[in-house]
């Protein structure tokens, strides 16, 4: 099959490579209709996280039909169309039956902390992921599930992850009617958790970036005030003359491991790999927040130091929440708010890269350029 293959930071390239296999009788074979590259496939691609091998193959955002399935297998059947969650998880372990399916504990013998991830380097149990033309699903019966057929494929898709990691990062929020707030970063997975705080009550949102025509779609697509934070000396300062000297009473962090803000963070941890992420975004949250205010962490990060403010956040009382997504948790909800009309996933597409030309939809994405927002790769175009 072609698949997209890692050959070094800033170096992907398609290749062909070997079809995945049926490897343990609950494993099914899906061929990829739709993918998708993410932010986070970004700090794979610049070579911010541990133990990114070479030939890996990205990707875990994807939905499919199912090509194969092993004989335990009784959920799916050969010419479904399926999505299938990022996290890979096995339903039930200590972690599963608590609905924490990120954390899996059967999945990933590279890590005590999270589970297994679809290619997102060893340190998430190195599985193939999706931007390819077929991938291979462990725990069939568990993660993926059919499409609705009232849903589109592109919606569909953003449900994977992207939409799903927003919300349950508003979600975990604990946002209350008339709750301010913010949220760091204008990438789909901001975006999508400032469309959500508005579903969950909040009051007032506001979106922080620095890329113009990302807080333009901060403004039409999630209907948030936003802040350039290029236009201020001192964007906290701002944040707290705007919301009466006080903070917002929810923070989101949405960017993670590569926050632009601070050149000595940035250099410490995207160019000298010193820092398990730039903390940036995060230090913003935590002194932009009120005092016994809560933050959500969205942003990914590298499992090594960061220089995070903690005895600030002690100091001022706040309540700090995060998780990578249990994907799986948020379907039932996020497919009433599609069907009913309050979502639109889709709309935060902008680009849609051949598989033959993934390099480009990477660069593309990496440099901000063409008002790219959220690319989609289509292995059969």
């Amino acid at each position: 099959m072609r698949a997209m293959v890692y050959r070094g930071p800033y170096r992907v390239r398609v290749e062909e490579k070997d079809r995945p296999r049926i490897e343990h009788p609950g494993d099914a074979i899906i061929k990829v209709t739709l993918a998708a590259i993410c932010g986070s496939d970004l700090h794979l691609f610049h070579g911010m996280m541990p133990d990114t091998r070479v030939g890996h193959t990205f990707g875990h955002e994807f939905i499919g039909v199912v090509d194969e399935v092993g004989p335990d297998v009784q959920n799916l059947k050969v010419g479904d169309r399926v999505m299938v969650p990022f996290n890979i998880y096995c339903g039930s372990c200590f972690f599963c039956a608590r609905g924490l399916y990120s954390n899996c504990h059967n999945v990933n013998a590279n890590a005590t902390a999270v589970g297994g991830i679809y290619g997102y380097s060893h340190t998430c149990g190195g599985y193939d992921g999706g931007q390819a033309e077929y991938v291979r699903v462990p725990f069939a019966d568990v993660g993926p599930a059919l499409i609705p057929a009232w849903m589109s494929d592109e919606d569909a898709l953003m449900c994977t992850d992207a939409l799903a990691t927003g919300y349950f990062g508003a979600q975990l929020g604990g946002i209350r009617e008339g709750d301010t707030v913010v949220v760091f970063g204008a990438g789909p997975v901001g975006l999508y958790a400032a469309q959500s705080a508005w579903l969950m009550g909040a009051g007032r949102v506001l979106v922080v970036d620095h890329l113009d025509y990302r807080l333009e779609k901060a403004r039409t697509f999630a209907h948030a005030e936003t802040i350039n934070f290029a236009e201020h000396r001192d964007v906290v300062v701002h944040l707290k003359r705007i919301t009466g000297f006080l903070g917002a009473d929810v923070a989101i962090d949405a960017v993670g491991a590569e926050a632009d803000g601070n050149l000595l963070m940035h250099i410490t941890s995207a160019k000298l790999k010193l820092q398990g992420g730039s903390p940036v975004a995060l230090n913003w949250a935590i002194d932009g927040v009120r005092k016994g205010g809560t933050i959500s962490v969205m942003g990914a990060y590298g499992p090594i130091f960061s220089a995070v403010k903690f005895g600030d956040a002690l100091n001022k009382g706040l309540t700090l929440r995060m998780n990578q997504c249990p994907v799986k948790r948020q379907w039932p909800r996020l497919f009433e708010h599609i069907r009913n009309g309050h979502l639109r996933p889709s709309e935060l597409i902008t680009h849609r890269f051949p598989l033959e030309h993934i390099a480009e939809g990477y660069h593309t994405f990496s440099a901000k350029l063409d008002g790219i927002i959220k690319p989609v790769v289509v292995p059969a175009a």
